[in-house]
C-alpha cells in the first residue's frame, strides 16, 4: 500500500480543530467538565460546523491507517500486539497521569468538592467506583483511544476468522457506486431517527450503543476503502456534491439551532436538526476526502513531525484546557481574552509535551510515541525524512 498523504493532513487538520473545538465547550451551553462564568448561545452555532462529522472523521481515517498497519504486520496476532503498545499503554499512563485534574475540576467547580489535587488523587481518583456522579477513575477524553483499541481487536478477530477470505469485491461493486454517499447517510438516519432516535454519546464503553452504531461501521469502511480504487474514483465523483449537500444541511442545522437554542425543538424541527446534523456528517466526511484526494496527496517537509505530534497533542490537550481555565475562571475576564488565552495556553501546551516527550526514551511509549529514539546528531533532517509513524 502507499501512504496517502492527503488523509495524514486531513488527521492533522482533525485534531488541530479538536483543540478549538473543546476550547468552545467551554463557552457553549453544554455541559462540559469546567464552564465559563458567563456562557454565550450562539457560540453553538460554529461549534456544529465539525460536530458531526470531526470524531467520525478520524474514526474513518484510524481504519485506513489499519489497514496498511495490517499488511505490514506478520497476521492479526502480531498487529494485536503492536496496537496495544500504542494505545493501551498511552490509555492506562494518561488515565493515571494525565486525565485526573478533570474530574477533579469538575468536583471543586460543580460539586463543592473541597480537597485538594493531591488528597484526591490518592485518595479518591482510584476508587473504582462512583462519587458525586463521576465514575472513577475515568479515561474522559480518552475514551477515543478505548474504542479504536476495541474495534482494532474486533477488526482482527475478523480477519483471523475469514481465514483469507475477503469481502473486498463487495465492497468495491457497493460503494464504487453513488452508495458510497447514499448508504451511509441512510444509515445514519437509520440510528439516529428509527432505531436510538434521542440518545447521547455516553462514552461509556457497556453503555453507547448511538457512539458503537456510528464509529465502529465508519472505522470498517476506512478499513475496506484503503484498499478500494472503485470507492476511491466514486468519491472523486461525488465528493463536489457531497460538499455542496454538506454546506446545505449545516445551514439547516444553524438556523434551527439559532431559533430553538438547546434540545427544546418542537415537533418537526427535532427531526429535521437530526436529519440535517446526519446527512451534513457524512457528505463532509465525503467532500473532506475528496478534497485530500484531489489537492493534499503530497507531501512536505513538516508533514512528518505533525503526524507524530497529534498523538501526544489529543492526550495532553483536554487537560491543559481544563486546568487553564480552573485557574481563570476567579478573574472573571471578557470571553474573548478568555478564549485568547485559552487557545494560546493549549497550544504552547501541547508543543511542550510533546517537544519534551518525544526526548525522554521512557517517556515517548507512555505518550503514544515509539519508544526508540536516535541520537540528535544521526536523525534525519525534516526535509529529506521518510519514515512514516502511523497512530
Amino acid at each position: 500500500m502507499e501512504r496517502h498523504y492527503g488523509l495524514d493532513w486531513l488527521r492533522i487538520g482533525a485534531f488541530g480543530l479538536l483543540i478549538f473545538y473543546h476550547v468552545g465547550m467551554v463557552f457553549v451551553p453544554w455541559d462540559f467538565h469546567v464552564k465559563t462564568a458567563h456562557p454565550i448561545d450562539w457560540v453553538a452555532i460554529p461549534m456544529h460546523t465539525t460536530n458531526s462529522w470531526r470524531l467520525m472523521l478520524l474514526f474513518v481515517v484510524s481504519g485506513y491507517a489499519s489497514r496498511a498497519l495490517l499488511a505490514k504486520s506478520a497476521g492479526p496476532g502480531s498487529f494485536v500486539g503492536s496496537r496495544n503498545k500504542r494505545l493501551l499503554i498511552p490509555l492506562l499512563f494518561g488515565m493515571a497521569i494525565i486525565v485526573p485534574i478533570q474530574p477533579w475540576v469538575e468536583l471543586t467547580t460543580k460539586h463543592g468538592y473541597d480537597g485538594g489535587f493531591g488528597w484526591f488523587w490518592l485518595h479518591d481518583y482510584f476508587r473504582f467506583g462512583t462519587f458525586h456522579t463521576l465514575l472513577l477513575p475515568t479515561w474522559q477524553h480518552l475514551w477515543f483511544v478505548l474504542y479504536l483499541w476495541v474495534y482494532t481487536v474486533a477488526l482482527a478477530g475478523g480477519v483471523w476468522l475469514m481465514r483469507g477470505r475477503s469481502l473486498q469485491g463487495i465492497f468495491d461493486r457497493i460503494f464504487g457506486t453513488v452508495a458510497i454517499l447514499l448508504l451511509p447517510v441512510a444509515w445514519l438516519l437509520g440510528v439516529d431517527l428509527y432505531l436510538l432516535p434521542g440518545a447521547r454519546e455516553t462514552h461509556d464503553l457497556f453503555s453507547d450503543s448511538i457512539a458503537h452504531a456510528h464509529y465502529l461501521p465508519g472505522f470498517l469502511f476506512g478499513f475496506a476503502l484503503a484498499r478500494s480504487e472503485p470507492a476511491m474514483a466514486a468519491i472523486g465523483r461525488w465528493w463536489k456534491t457531497a460538499g455542496i449537500v454538506a454546506v446545505l444541511s449545516y445551514a439547516a442545522v444553524a438556523a434551527i439551532e439559532l431559533r430553538w437554542p438547546g434540545s427544546a425543538m418542537p415537533y418537526p424541527y427535532g427531526y429535521l436538526f437530526a436529519s440535517a446534523r446526519a446527512i451534513q456528517g457524512w457528505c463532509a466526511i465525503i467532500a473532506l476526502i475528496g478534497i485530500a484526494e484531489r489537492y493534499w496527496n503530497h507531501d512536505h517537509a513538516w508533514r512528518r513531525m505533525l503526524t507524530e505530534a497529534v498523538f501526544p497533542f489529543y492526550i495532553i490537550h483536554q487537560t491543559v484546557i481544563v486546568a487553564v481555565e480552573w485557574v481563570l475562571l476567579p478573574y472573571g475576564l471578557p470571553p474573548l481574552a478568555e478564549f485568547a488565552i485559552l487557545v494560546l495556553a493549549t497550544i504552547a501546551g501541547c508543543w511542550a509535551f510533546y517537544l519534551v516527550g518525544r526526548e525522554i526514551g521512557w517517556l515517548r511509549p507512555l505518550i503514544g510515541l515509539r519508544g526508540f529514539i536516535a541520537p540528535r546528531h544521526a536523525r534525519p533532517s525534516p526535509k529529506l525524512a521518510t519514515a512514516e509513524t502511523l497512530s
